[in-house]
């Protein structure tokens, strides 16, 4: 059988080169067992393809994530994808043979090879800017870029000696450690003017929750803990940008409905756990001067999402109203009490809305009390639980002595208050209820009903 003609082995390699990796990882699975001279080429293909950019992955590691935004969307200093397979292919223009050493990143070479097509990057950025980043690509900030990532690229063999210490660093580092810390942002400084900055760009990158940069910057000097000094520093910019990451998330919180919201509870616990994370660690690591303009908006940022969360367990309890009401019933001659509307809907926007907040509600603890609003959080709970059980006890009482018109219907709504129950983590009082549903009625169709309602 023929093998791949020219066109074929162009086209795919531009469609390989687009993949993602876990893409390409799927295609070279499902052809590993095709037949064939063109099934067998293309494997060549694929396999080349990921040794590629396993080297390129290995040599470029102290900027490569650079070139994609951060999933928190926190400002950072970062360049467009579109780049780095240009810039990976200028590095190695000249010295292909290098390449196989790379294959073993513990060998004897591989750091050293890396390193040397590092610099070769840095050069063809200076030297061809053409060629790794196209004049008609994001072009108001192209200059800029192309300083940054050539200055990043002159640091790349630095970084790479922190990147396996970065771990040590955000827990509890020793003196030999702290000092092998300063010393890499000395060595940074000694090349550029603004190498310690750059340096924290790289390893800023480097780490999935924003916030704990503070604990390498506060780490780089032995006077950074000393009330002003970040502020006082060129650092103080990731300071102000998780701040921020607080204002742009607590105005999400503040606008957020439940059922209209886009993203819906999820970024919501998402957003509010996010902010809960970066005041704690900046109590920890900084000392704020409260008539700073740091100090003034952290504490308009606890104010602002403290309010919010009044207002949630507010909004959280009437909502309980509205999904299992109560209406007022009479018992004998004038006298009447509120029970259990059992004909209320099992399902909707009042049971969704007040699902959501409860949601939120049992998943606010550890946040509630960085802002403060525990003690109100707790009280809920235990009003909810004390309310919840007490409704689902009615209904139970009024299905077994049979004043329930619907009975399945009536076990639906004790399955929703277990719901309920379990949100606001009362897992006791929720198994109880549900114990008690599973044998309402004490006939075997009635159980029944209660098992596929609960």
């Amino acid at each position: 059988m023929s093998g791949l003609t020219a066109a074929h082995r162009i086209a795919l390699a531009a469609l390989i080169g687009r993949c993602p990796e876990t893409v390409l990882k799927s295609v070279a699975a499902a052809v590993a067992a095709l037949p064939g001279g063109r099934a067998a080429e293309l494997r060549l293909m694929l396999a080349e393809e990921m040794r590629d950019r396993a080297r390129r992955a290995f040599v470029l590691a102290p900027v490569a994530r650079m070139f994609q935004r951060r999933a928190d969307g926190i400002g950072s200093m970062s360049f467009p994808p579109a780049v780095l397979p240009r810039l990976w292919r200028a590095a190695i223009e000249r010295e292909p043979g290098l390449l196989p050493r790379l294959d073993d990143p513990d060998g004897p070479d591989a750091a050293a090879v890396a390193n040397r097509y590092c610099l070769s990057a840095a050069a063809a950025v200076r030297d061809r800017p053409a060629l790794v980043w196209p004049e008609d690509l994001e072009p108001a900030r192209r200059e800029q870029g192309l300083f940054d990532l050539a200055s990043c690229l002159d640091l790349a063999h630095l970084a790479r000696r922190g990147l396996p210490s970065i771990e040590v660093w955000l827990k509890r580092p020793d003196g030999d450690q702290l000092a092998e810390l300063r010393l890499l942002v000395k060595d940074c400084s000694d090349i550029h003017d603004d190498g310690a900055g750059r340096l924290l760009e790289m390893l800023f990158s480097q780490l999935d929750d924003a916030v704990l940069v503070l604990r390498i910057i506060t780490r780089t000097s032995g006077v950074a803990g000393r009330r002003g000094f970040l502020s006082a520093s060129e650092l103080a910019g990731f300071v102000d940008r998780l701040l921020d990451g607080v204002d742009e998330r607590s105005a999400r919180l503040a606008a957020y409905q439940p059922g209209k919201t886009a993203g819906g509870v999820d970024t919501a616990i998402a957003d509010l756990d996010w902010c809960a994370g970066v005041l704690a660690e900046l109590d920890v690591t900084l000392t704020l001067d409260p008539d700073s303009e740091w100090g003034r908006r952290v504490r308009d940022s606890r104010v602002k999402v403290s309010g919010w969360l009044s207002g949630l367990l507010r909004t959280a309890d009437k909502a309980v109203d509205k999904a299992l009401p109560l209406t007022r019933v009479q018992t004998s001659g004038r006298m009447s009490r509120m029970a259990p509307m059992l004909d209320a809907a099992a399902r909707g926007e009042a049971a969704d809305a007040a699902l959501a907040l409860l949601r939120l509600v049992g998943a606010t603890r550890g946040a509630a009390a960085i802002f403060g609003s525990e003690a109100a959080r707790k009280a809920l709970v235990d009003t909810l639980t004390e309310r919840l059980s007490g409704y689902a006890d009615e209904v139970l009482t009024m299905v077994n002595e049979g004043e329930a018109p619907d009975e399945t219907h009536a076990l639906r709504l004790v399955s929703v208050a277990a719901r309920y129950l379990e949100l606001i983590e009362s897992k006791d009082a929720a198994r109880t209820v549900r114990r008690r549903a599973a044998v309402a009625g004490g006939g075997p169709a009635t159980s029944g009903a209660s098992s596929r309602a609960a």
